[in-house]
């Protein structure tokens, strides 16, 4: 509970100095809202109009004085108005947040069925031509891009079946699960295949250092089969790291797979602030990052407990 309790403390902190970032860096971007939504328009604008339009978008005070609103808004619970979609920010991140979520869940769900049990059957069959196949596969995996995977995926839909995945549509789960699996399973494939190759390294790595140990000697030594050595004894051990690079990578696709979703045509959250960056959308940006910023560390938090359920002896050093 101590562990835990500091860790909630410093999310408060941790939110400022990302709000703070956030705040300075889309306004450095070249540009502001007025001129991003009227485009060439922008120049017809008397000064006068210029003005309140500022005004409006509050653009017209310093840079310290919006941040002190925003600031206040935001202990109020209010991220503002998104001018994009001209709804609550809290309102917009709602409506798209589910598909990111679901997306990351189905990448992450992927990733750790292949991966896992790949890196293991690599460790024990360390040095086998069976290892190297698998080392090479997840070699090809981490080094291709996922736009080049996912564009690969739609020529062979397209060219092989005559059929492409369904695109700039979301179906929530809860209304119509095979429609909603339609368009997500090769998002997820797209995403969860480099992931995928990246488990498969880490857990053989971690498999074969733990293999040596002297517990899993002594484990083989009294009878144990190989099975139960390798899947009860080795592999909960192993699993840190890999909980590790989860975390982690889960806390990257809560923040929005932006190539992907667009690739897809996805109304995820990542599509949605890069539209917002492109919009000159402050409040749609500062709260979207912040809310991503939260999920991640949420993650992590999880992430970090789930060692003391992992390895006993983790627990016994946090006494």
């Amino acid at each position: 509970m101590n562990y835990l309790t500091r860790r909630l403390v410093t999310f408060p902190f941790v939110l400022i100095g990302v709000s703070s970032l956030v705040f300075v860096a889309i306004r450095m971007v070249p540009g502001d809202s007025i001129t991003a939504m009227l485009g060439t328009d922008a120049g017809l604008l008397t000064p006068t109009q210029r003005e309140a339009l500022a005004v409006y978008f509050g653009i017209d005070q310093p840079w310290f004085v919006q941040y002190g609103r925003w600031l206040l808004g935001l202990l109020q619970g209010d991220l503002g108005i998104s001018v994009t979609y001209g709804k609550p920010v809290f309102e917009v991140i709602l409506k798209r947040f589910p598909l990111t979520l679901e997306l990351a869940l189905l990448s992450m769900i992927i990733a750790l069925s292949v991966g896992v049990p790949a890196g293991v059957f690599a460790a024990t069959h360390n040095e086998r031509p069976s290892d190297l196949a698998v080392r090479i596969v997840a070699m090809i995996g981490q080094s291709t891009p996922s736009f080049v995977l996912g564009l690969l995926i739609i020529y062979a839909l397209s060219a092989g079946f005559g059929v492409l995945p369904i695109m700039g549509e979301f179906s929530p789960l809860w209304q119509d699960p095979l429609a909603n699996l339609s368009q997500l399973i090769f998002p997820a494939i797209t995403l969860g295949f480099a992931f995928a190759a990246s488990v498969t390294r880490i857990s053989r790595s971690a498999m074969l250092d733990i293999l040596s140990e002297d517990y899993v000697r002594t484990a083989r030594s009294k009878g144990a089969s190989s099975r139960s050595v390798t899947w009860r004894h080795a592999l909960p051990n192993a699993l840190i790291p890999v909980v590790t690079l989860s975390g982690i990578e889960f806390g990257y696709l809560l923040g929005g797979a932006v190539i992907v979703e667009q690739i897809y045509a996805l109304p995820g959250l990542g599509r949605m602030v890069l539209g917002a960056i492109l919009q000159r959308d402050y409040a749609l940006v500062q709260g979207t990052v912040l809310f991503i910023a939260l999920n991640f560390m949420i993650v992590n938090l999880l992430v970090d407990l789930a060692y003391f359920a992992l390895d006993p002896r983790i627990r016994l050093r946090d006494r």
